[in-house]
Order: C-alpha cells, then sequence, then structure tokens
C-alpha cells in the first residue's frame, strides 16, 4: 500500500499493517492534522523521503525486507533534521535505548492511544520547527534580534556566544519541552532556568529550584515524591514532595549526574506518565510541571560509562543549551565585573567607581575556573579592602585564588582540571577543611566536591 496526498504533508507513516496505517491516517484527519502519506513497503521509505520534504516519520520497528532500525539509523545519517517517532507492538528497554540513540523522537508500545499519539506527533513537528528556528540563529548572534531583551537583564552579557544563548533560551521557553543546560559550576544555569520559567506560558506558577548533588541519598526520594503520614517511622504528616510544589510551574533540577539509578527509573516514570507516587501511597497524582535540568559535567560521557540513564538522558534531552564558561568570552569579563562593582559598592556604602587598568588587565588575563560566580566572589572581596574610589589589584592579593599581582608562567602552563583542583585545595584550606562550607563557597554539592576530591586523590 502507498497513498500520496494530493496537498504537500509533513507526514509520514510506515507500517506494514494496513489496517493500521487507515487508523492513524483517520486519527490525524479527525484531529485537525494534515493528511499523511501512507507506504506499508519498508524499501520505498528513502526514496519517498529524498522526493518529499517531510518533517516527521513514524516508523514500525518491526517490518519485512528492513526493519525501522535500520530505517532510522539510515534517515537519521542522511536527513538528520527529521524527527522521527517509533511505534512497536514490543516493549523492549534494550530497543527504546538504541531508537533514542540513533535520534528517534518517541518509542510508542502498540496499541498505541489516539489522544497520546496525537500529541506527541503535534511535539515531534513543533520540535521540528524549533530546531529549525535554532539552527538559523547560527548566523545570527546578535543581542538586537532578541524579542525579550527585559527578560536578560540580570545575566549581563556582551560576547556574541551569549546571544547565542539567549536566542535559543528564548526559542525554547514557549514550548512544553525538557530543556537540558550545560556548563560549568558558576555560568549562569539557574539563572537562565529561571529565565526560561519567566518567558513560559506559565511564568505565574512556582519556579522550584534543587540541587540534586546537596541532598542525602536517603532523603531525596522523600523531598523528590513526597510522602504520606505513616510512611516510615517519623513520617506524622502527608508531605509535598518538589514535583507537586512546582505544580503548573517549573521544577529545576541542578546537577542532575548526581541522581542515584533508582531514582533515575521514577523520575523516568512521571516524565513518562506524568503521574506520581508519594512514598507510602498507591494513589497517583497527576503532574502539570515543566522540567529543566542542568548539570556541569559531560553528561554524555556519563551515559556511554553507563553512570546516567540512557533512556533518562533522551527524555530530559529534548532541548540543550550549553553555556560558554567565561574564558571563551572574554568581552564580557569587565561588563560583569563593573556590574558587580557597582552593586557590592553600594551594599558597602562605598564611593568606588572604576576599576584600575592592571586589575582589567589581571581579570582578562585570568582562567576563572569558578567562572561568574568566582568574578562576583573576587569583586566584593576587593571591594571591602578597597580604601580609595578606584578598586585596585592590590585590594585583591588575599583572595585565595589569586596567587600574586600577575599570572606566573607556571600558572599559564597549567591544564583547566589542575586549575580547578588548585582552587578547590586553597578554598579547603580557607575553611579549616570544613567540606560543607568549601562546597556551599565553590557553588556545588557536597557530593560533588567529594567525587571530585577522590579524583584529586587517585591522580597522585
Amino acid at each position: 500500500m502507498e497513498s500520496i496526498p494530493d496537498i504537500k504533508t509533513p507526514i509520514l507513516i510506515v507500517d506494514d499493517d494496513r489496517g493500521l496505517l487507515l487508523s492513524i491516517k483517520a486519527t490525524l484527519i479527525s484531529s485537525g492534522m494534515p493528511e499523511p502519506t501512507l507506504v506499508s513497503d519498508s524499501r520505498r521509505v528513502m526514496d519517498l523521503v529524498r522526493k518529499h520534504h517531510f518533517h516527521l516519520v513514524l516508523l514500525d520497528l518491526i517490518m519485512p525486507h528492513v526493519s525501522g532500525m535500520e530505517i532510522l539509523q539510515e534517515l537519521k545519517e542522511e536527513f538528520p533534521a527529521i524527527e522521527c517517532v517509533i511505534v512497536t507492538a514490543i516493549e523492549d528497554v534494550s530497543s527504546a535505548v538504541k531508537a533514542m540513540k540513533f535520534g528517534a523522537y518517541d518509542y510508542m508500545v502498540k496499541p498505541v492511544n489516539s489522544e497520546k499519539l496525537v500529541i506527541v506527533i503535534h511535539r515531534a513537528l513543533e520540535r521540528y520547527d524549533l530546531r529549525h528556528e535554532l539552527a538559523l540563529f547560527q548566523k545570527s548572534q546578535t543581542f538586537s534580534d532578541l524579542k525579550n531583551p527585559a527578560a536578560f537583564e540580570g545575566m549581563v552579557a556582551r560576547d556574541e556566544a551569549m546571544a547565542l544563548v539567549f536566542h535559543q533560551a528564548e526559542a525554547v521557553a514557549p514550548t512544553h519541552y525538557n530543556v537540558l543546560i550545560t556548563g560549568e559550576s558558576g555560568t549562569g544555569k539557574e539563572m537562565l532556568a529561571g529565565i526560561v520559567h519567566s518567558l513560559s506560558d506559565r511564568p505565574k506558577g512556582p519556579f522550584v529550584a534543587v540541587n540534586v548533588g546537596a541532598f542525602s541519598k536517603t532523603l531525596l526520594e522523600d523531598d523528590l515524591f513526597g510522602h504520606t503520614k505513616g510512611a516510615y517511622t517519623g513520617a506524622l504528616t502527608d508531605k509535598k514532595g518538589f514535583f507537586e510544589s512546582a505544580k503548573g510551574g517549573t521544577l529545576f533540577l541542578d546537577e542532575i549526574t548526581e541522581l542515584e539509578p533508582a531514582l533515575q527509573g521514577k523520575l523516568l516514570r512521571v516524565i513518562q506518565e506524568r503521574v506520581l507516587y508519594r512514598l507510602g501511597s498507591t494513589e497517583a497524582r497527576n503532574i502539570d510541571v515543566r522540567i529543566i535540568t542542568a548539570t556541569n559535567r559531560d553528561i554524555d560521557e556519563e551515559v556511554r560509562k553507563e553512570r546516567f540513564r540512557g533512556d533518562v538522558f533522551y527524555r530530559l534531552n529534548t532541548c540543550h543549551i550549553h553555556i560558554p564558561p567565561l574564558r571563551e568570552r572574554k568581552k564580557d569579563i569587565l561588563p560583569l565585573a563593573r556590574h558587580f562593582l557597582k552593586i557590592h559598592a553600594r551594599r558597602n556604602q562605598k564611593e568606588i567607581d572604576s576599576l584600575s587598568p592592571d586589575f582589567a588587565n589581571f581579570l582578562l588575563n585570568y582562567p576563572f575556573p569558578g567562572n561568574v560566580r568566582e568574578l562576583e566572589n573576587i569583586i566584593a572581596s576587593a571591594v571591602l579592602w578597597e580604601k580609595g574610589r578606584v578598586l585596585t589589584l592590590s585590594s585583591a592579593r588575599d583572595l585565595p585564588t589569586f596567587s600574586g599581582p600577575a599570572l606566573t608562567e607556571n600558572d599559564k602552563l597549567l591544564t583547566l582540571a589542575k586549575v580547578e583542583e588548585e582552587h578547590i585545595k586553597r578554598v579547603l584550606d580557607l575553611t579549616g577543611g570544613n567540606r560543607t562550607q568549601t562546597a556551599k563557597i565553590l557553588g556545588i554539592g557536597l557530593r560533588t566536591l567529594q567525587r571530585k576530591l577522590k579524583s584529586f586523590e587517585k591522580s597522585v
């Protein structure tokens, strides 16, 4: 069977079951979507895709001649922009992960609920449009083109690299997609997540930020999902978790790679089914929450090494925004420094209105392992010591992140990993070995700090 509508369509449905093809066609048309192209012979798919401009291909997994997985792989290699949804009669986690790895947007098991099918296809088409829009931003990275520049006033930026980040945030904000934000500690991931929330269709709802790495393994499940009275010893009353607290708004999960495998599975269930169960309860609670996650680690590497579940990653990574480190956007350093100078001079009731040339030069050449957060700490501490109207380099000499008035040749030859290690050890010394306080100053979770310290010991 092969059916191609007279009017151009963005949808191709592939299945060797002709009855199912006609049923899906009727479902889509009755929901107001365009009539799809239908094909039952999998050998015809690539020829049709090359001839017609499809945005979405719905693929059966098990078909004679050419399997859906083979078509998916070939399709994404030749036409990576086309969204693909796998539909199969067999529920198999490994096949689902493999399909998502090859680039499938979603994986559905037959019999498919008609309402869910329409929602998935609609969102896949929406993501195709969004990705096309994001691709155009690669050619135009200017702040003047922003539709809502006022939303980004809190993130001082002049570098073109951040213009791209802002455009991406503007594009994904109105959608319902999960967003993954990556970047080193201190780059402003939580602030950007808050901006995405403010520009979404749920700005009046709560924005709940959770640092996963800051919670103990035993308490995090309770804090995320809540519990009912009597669920365990000490559970004297019902308790809402973070998911329920964020109802109608956004839940931001920072350091998501610190989530334990068992909780990753429970998170996947919430994402897929949009319901959760409090600890000690069999009552399903509907969840209306937009999920934004962030990590300062290489999450692709975490998935490859099986420390983070691939099926969870692909669900969270519907849209990805990467914030470059401060050292890669030099144009932002001095505007940010002056911004923090103004804030902390006013806070400390000091009349300091400029940076000395040597201090400015030092900042421009400093690697900032702690990024924007570290820059603010440097300026805030320097303001406390400064006695004149100009913030000088000498006022910052006592900071643990500075080894002197200028970088030495040895400093310049250090790798970023070594700079980070030395910075963490300096802060740890400054706090008298207090790991909790050190993690707070560095802006990372306690478990993240412990993991880094262990890696330093192994490298010795």
